[in-house]
Parts: structure tokens; sequence; C-alpha cells
């Protein structure tokens, strides 16, 4: 699918919303994005900003119910996909917009052996042979740097370490060479020197297919090394959208701000400055009418409380949700 366009993905105010015993949360609430091709769009923010739920709704992977979408589009292709018939859809997931999970040990079927479950997308979506998808599967544990792939192919999960279980779920992901990649939380539970040749391989991929990439993580320092861009979320909303550089050099809402200042401070003979943000993420069901961050923010103003800015674009492509964010 192709439209033309510079755009890989366009996403216009997609909310979704969980019907729970007190009533109704609105994880997603109206957030609008584009995903430039070829290009990495990091998704920040504390647990419970609405990060996944959104990713998943992507590709309607949201289990409804309980969950809604209330309303949006998801522009690929020039096809809405929250409009898109199930045989179409089956067709778009992993074959044109492919996802890395957060957990490879609950993502993978622990009772198939990783090179079949590799190999399952090339004979779906590519109508490959089974001895092709499986040569093609050893071909692509090569391609993600995981050792003795002819060998690695027939063995279980459970038989790989953390590391080489997300390779394997990366070379899922990209055996289709898929136009888009969603990775959410890829390098969590591994350790930094793991976590950095993820990252590194996921870069290089990038490079090699020419995929977009949409990146959610927690991780400040993982937005800093592989993203172009960031949307900074905060209670269902995106707060923040600017160019990486200018996030981290002249961050303009004060969520953003507490977010950069939380990293600790290493400062030679000192002990390392934590600095929080103050107060506790709101009751999203019972949200009042006003900015969500309100009840943090060292800046409030009455209006703050009144009326929930709305994301407004200015120069450079630096978007943010703030009524004082042109103050001084």
């Amino acid at each position: 699918m192709t439209d033309g366009t510079s755009h890989a993905l366009e996403v216009d105010d997609l909310r979704v919303h969980f019907r729970i015993e007190d009533g109704v949360l609105p994880a997603v609430d109206g957030i609008s994005y584009v995903l430039a091709r070829g290009e990495t769009l990091g998704v920040v923010g504390e647990s419970g900003s609405g990060k996944t739920v959104s990713a998943l709704s992507l590709l309607r992977l949201i289990e409804c119910p309980p969950a809604e979408i209330k309303s949006g589009r998801v522009m690929f292709g020039g096809h809405d996909i929250l409009k898109m018939a199930d045989d179409e859809l089956s067709s778009l997931r992993g074959r044109e917009i492919a996802m890395i999970f957060q957990e490879p040990m609950t993502s993978l079927n622990p009772v198939k052996r990783v090179g079949v479950q590799v190999s399952e997308p090339l004979v779906r979506h590519l109508g490959l042979s089974t001895g092709q998808a499986r040569e093609r599967s050893r071909e692509l544990f090569e391609l993600v740097g995981i050792p003795a792939p002819a060998e690695t192919i027939d063995r279980y999960p459970h038989e790989l370490s953390g590391g080489m279980r997300q390779r394997v779920m990366i070379a899922m992901a990209i055996a289709c060479e898929p136009k888009i990649l969603i990775a959410d939380e890829p390098t969590t539970a591994l350790d930094v020197t793991i976590q950095a040749q993820i990252l590194d391989l996921i870069v290089g991929l990038q490079d090699k297919f020419g995929m977009a990439i949409l990146l959610i993580t927690h991780d400040l320092a993982v937005i800093a090394e592989t993203a172009h861009r960031v949307a900074v979320m905060y209670a269902g909303r995106i707060v923040e959208l600017a160019p990486v550089a200018a996030i981290f050099a002249a961050p303009r809402h004060p969520y953003t701000q507490g977010l950069l200042r939380s990293i600790p401070q290493i400062v030679r003979d000192r002990p390392a400055k934590l600095n929080e943000i103050p107060g506790t993420v709101p009751n999203l069901v019972r949200l009042g009418p006003g900015c969500a961050f309100a009840s943090r923010c060292g800046r409030v103003v009455d209006r703050c409380r009144a009326e929930a800015p709305p994301l407004e674009h200015g120069a450079g492509g630096h978007a943010v949700a703030c009524w004082r964010a042109n103050d001084d």
C-alpha cells in the first residue's frame, strides 16, 4: 500500500476508553501525530500514560471489551486501519506493520521451536514453502546476530537468554520487511550492554530496510540515542511533540521539564542528586475539565484548572499543550 505521500502513518484524534467498575477511564484521550517514512518517533511517559494502549490500538490489538476505540483515524496507505475488514487487517499485521512486544517470553509460544514461529509469517504473507521459510528464518537469525543460527532455529524459547529471545522477536517482526515497526519497550528487563546491542540492531535494520519506527519507552536515554522526534504523553494525551534535540535543549511543558530533571545528575565528588515530580498521576476516571498535570505543576494558574490546553504547533515543529508555554 502507498499513497504517494511522505507519511508512513497518520493518527488523528485517537480515543480509547476502558469501562471499569468506577466508570469510564480515558486511557488514550485524543492523540494525533504523523510518522514519516524512515523516521523514528519516540513515545515517552511514565507508566499509565497511555503509550502501550495507543500502540496496540493502531493495529486493533487492544481487547474490546473492556476497551473501546471511541473515535479517531489511523491512516496507512490511504486506508483507515480502524475501519478495515478483518481479512484486510490480518493481511496488514506482520506484513506491512509489525510489532515487537514488551516481553518476549510471554509473546513467544513456549511449545513451538523459535524457527517455526519466525517461519509462520513467511508462509502466511509471502507464500514461501516450509523449506524456504526455514532457510529464510536461518538467514534472519544470522541477520539479527543470533549465534549458530542453523542450530538455534530448533530451540525453544526457554532455552534462550532474554537478549536472544528479543532478537528472535525482532527477526519475526522484520521477516516480511514491513514499512512500519512498532517497538514497545524493546529493551525492558535487559542489562545495559544487551540494551545497547538491541538498539543498535534496530537502528541498523531501519537503515537496511527503510522502515519507519514507533518506539515506545519510559527511558529518555533510549530516546536520545535512537529517535528523530519524541511525543511526550501524560494521562492519555500528548503534551509535547518536537524534534529530540529541541526536547532536550529547550523543553516547554512542565511535565517534560520534570522528566528531564528527574534524571540523576552525576557531579564529581558529590552524591547523585535525584529530583522527583511532586504529587501523583490523577485518577483519570474523575479527571476534571482542566489540564491533567495541574495538580502537580509549579506554574499552575486558574485557567489551567478550568480548561484543558490544546496541543498547539509552533516554530521548528515544536508542539506543546500548556497555557504558559510561551511565558519566560
